[in-house]
């Protein structure tokens, strides 16, 4: 085992969605950072993969998310602008449902209070200007211009590529066995190939961060998550130009999908799929035919076009908060960590900015964005 002769001035653990944009804003200071990835850089074992993720301003979860949705577009436009990839797409978005469902709902409330463009349309409405849709009568649909989807795979590419032109070192393969606080105020980390010390650390391991800190115990849950591509009848009325991207609450549960993009297929998933809490390091990642069964039943009644033979399964994890809000906070009993956890099947599309939040906790043990209802404390009330 080799030990490092340098003291890094951050340890980033974890380099998908959100670590690569860690430590890209931390390199872009002038910070001497480490990023460590257990796997491949990028890689389909967690949950920063799928092809393409939803972006989208209206936000039901709650309004408290906009202001930081406003920068994660700003900071997503930078990036590509930056690195000349195309890591975001601008389709629209609908959140859709019986007139009285908090995803109708709570989508009005959000662009309500903050000015953002919409437009309400019933399910006739939605089918007309949309043909790819077929919602029950009596549905509404919030449209919004903006909405669209992050291509997650080339977001972590290019933050890492923008993170190593700065000077950050980011190693691959390399897995964290511990880590240990020193007498200093700083960490020490061991991993399989070598250890490392830093003035400050970030986690940033997803389903995995919860083994790497007591104070995460229960707060952030792993979950077993499938996603189904379906070849369309007509596949025109479901590219990106002509179908935007999708939020449902329906009888069946709550579902999402984007329109075709580099798989042949229009694609689906459930929130929660069938509530499976998993061991990140021991389940089941073959889908089987229960689970395609289930995103096929939902295609064939809502998206009937669309329910054409599979193009491809794919499973993923989402990591649960109790309330499946954010986590963004320094642990307790050592504020030289920070950690971004419990992202609840809903935090990709904030990546860019979750990253520089992580990176003012790190560096300064505050940030200007307001996170307060992501704070660990909430959870001892």
């Amino acid at each position: 085992m080799s030990t490092s002769g340098d003291r890094y001035d951050v340890l980033v653990i974890g380099v998908g969605g959100m670590g690569s944009a860690t430590t890209a804003h931390l390199a872009d200071r002038g910070l001497d950072v480490l990023g460590l990835e257990r796997y491949d850089v990028p890689h389909a074992k967690g949950s920063s993969h799928g092809i393409t993720r939803i972006i989208r301003r209206a936000y039901y979860e709650h309004p408290s998310y906009i202001p930081l949705l406003k920068r994660a577009y700003d900071l997503w436009d930078d990036l590509a602008a930056e690195t000349d990839r195309e890591v975001i797409h601008r389709t629209g978005s609908i959140d859709a449902g019986p007139a009285e469902s908090a995803v109708f709902e709570g989508s009005l409330r959000s662009c309500e209070a903050h000015d953002i463009p919409h437009e309400v349309l019933t399910s006739e409405q939605l089918s007309e200007r949309f043909p790819g849709y077929q919602l029950p009568e009596g549905y509404r649909a919030l449209y919004q211009p903006d909405g669209g989807f992050v291509v997650p795979e080339q977001s972590i590419v290019g933050h890492v590529e923008t993170a190593q032109a700065a000077g950050a070192e980011i190693r691959a393969r390399e897995r964290v066995l511990e880590w240990e606080p020193t007498s200093d105020g700083g960490v020490r980390v061991e991993t399989d190939r070598g250890t490392y010390d830093a003035a400050n650390m970030i986690l940033a391991a997803g389903a995995w961060n919860h083994t790497f800190a007591d104070a995460l115990e229960g707060l952030a849950v792993p979950e077993r998550q499938v996603l189904g591509w379906f070849q369309p009848e007509q596949p025109s009325t479901f590219e990106p130009e002509k179908f935007p991207v999708w939020n449902l609450k329906v009888p069946e549960g709550r579902f999402y999908g984007l329109p075709i993009y580099d798989v042949p297929g229009f694609k689906i998933g459930k929130y929660h799929h069938r509530d499976e809490q998993v061991d990140p390091d021991d389940y089941d990642t073959e889908p089987g035919l229960e689970d395609e069964r289930l995103l096929r039943d939902a295609t064939a009644n809502y998206f009937p076009d669309a329910a054409g033979p599979t193009m491809r399964l794919a499973t993923c994890m989402f990591t649960n908060s109790p309330d499946e809000h954010f986590i963004l906070d320094t642990l307790p009993d050592h504020p030289q960590v920070a950690v971004g956890a419990g992202f609840s099947g809903h935090g990709f599309k904030f990546a860019s900015v979750i990253g520089e939040i992580l990176a003012d906790l790190a560096v300064d043990g505050e940030t200007d964005h307001p996170i307060d209802m992501f704070r660990l404390d909430r959870f001892d009330e």
